[in-house]
């Protein structure tokens, strides 16, 4: 059994983190870490994991998780995980960071957008991005994971048929998404207080979020072209789910049926991604719970447009799911290993 250590496992992401790694038949849930929880047990902070696990959490220390654990998923805010990462690997263990201090192969890019210095800018060109459907080729052996964002992660399931075969054309791309409350973590704050999410749905970080330079990074690499990418986030009154609506411009006319033909071959050996029929969009409701991706394709024929949908779990395909993906694939085993789990149906 490979001991693993979920760093972070407080939040949201961190403990989906740890109830794959309880399902995982490869993978022993060997430590729990929260600095501001150290010395409570998990079920105390999660109930519904009761006789699940009698682990308590830990402070967050490289020494002590190096000692428990060779792989740690690390589930903490940016800044924080590049001054850790670091220290694991020193220490030989294997990092999946759902962060995003990694994700960015430009320092620079990440300064302007996260409003710091990369303090470990000689990690960029190591760590591996981690979407499987996109190149999985570089997992099997890889120290350091750079888990995609959520919203990069529906995005580019949605783009890349389109953008891979050279049928979309342009330089810009045009994503309207919507995340469940989730995904701001488990901090509270004004705007995801219940009283002012729920009943209500808005825009937020319009042009300013920091996924968009994720989404440029990964899209240009696909289309080979450099790409611009108008990101419109909304926050909806919802616990978990994700959503993301990308426009395309069409090189040359064709129909809904070719394009979920084209949808269909590219992913048909993926596990994890499923193309609906014809005239049949995905919902978050289907996906909840599991990191599986649920894409629906239209044509606009009138505009020359290319409308893509993916529905995806933001704690699932988009954090934690696609975490455990990654390191089934970066230890030789099957990627659906402990993560064979179907969407809810009511």
């Amino acid at each position: 059994m490979v001991q693993v250590a979920v760093i972070g496992a407080a939040g949201y992401a961190g403990v989906e983190a740890v109830r794959w790694t309880l399902a995982h038949p490869r993978f022993e849930l060997a430590c729990i870490t929260s600095a501001a929880d150290a010395g409570r047990s998990l079920s105390t902070l999660y109930p519904g994991l009761a006789g699940a696990t009698d682990l308590a959490f830990v402070a967050p220390n490289a020494d002590i998780i190096a000692e428990q654990a060779s792989v740690a998923f690390l589930a903490v805010p940016h800044t924080a995980a590049m001054e850790l990462v670091p220290e694991l690997l020193s220490r030989g263990v294997t990092v999946l960071d759902m962060s995003a201090d990694f994700r960015l192969t430009d320092p620079d890019v990440y300064e302007h957008w996260y409003g710091v210095p990369h303090t470990a800018p000689d990690l960029l060109g190591e760590a591996v991005y981690g979407l499987p459907e996109v190149d999985r080729g570089r997992l099997p052996g890889a120290r350091l994971v750079a888990v995609p964002g959520c919203y990069p992660t529906a995005t580019t399931l949605a783009a890349l048929p389109a953008l891979e075969s050279g049928v979309a054309t342009g330089t810009r791309v045009v994503v309207d998404a919507k995340s469940g409350v989730s995904g701001a973590g488990r901090s509270l704050s004004a705007t995801t207080h219940y009283v002012a999410v729920t009943e209500s749905i808005k825009a937020y970080q319009v042009g300013t979020h920091r996924h968009t330079p994720e989404m440029e990074q990964t899209l240009s690499g696909i289309a080979g072209r450099e790409l611009s990418v108008m990101f419109v986030p909304h926050l909806v009154p919802m616990s978990r789910g994700l959503l993301s609506t990308v426009y395309l411009e069409l090189a040359d006319p064709m129909t809904t049926a070719e394009a979920v033909e084209l949808y269909r071959m590219r992913y048909a050996d993926e596990p994890f991604v499923h193309v609906h029929e014809a005239g049949v969009m995905p919902s978050t409701g289907e996906v909840r719970g599991t990191n599986r991706a649920h894409i629906g394709v239209a044509v606009d024929g009138r505009t020359g447009t290319l409308v893509a949908t993916c529905a995806i779990d933001n704690l699932g395909k988009g954090s934690a799911g696609q975490a455990m993906q990654c390191a089934n694939a970066v230890f030789g085993f099957a990627e659906t290993e402990g993560l064979e789990r179907s969407g809810a149906v009511v």
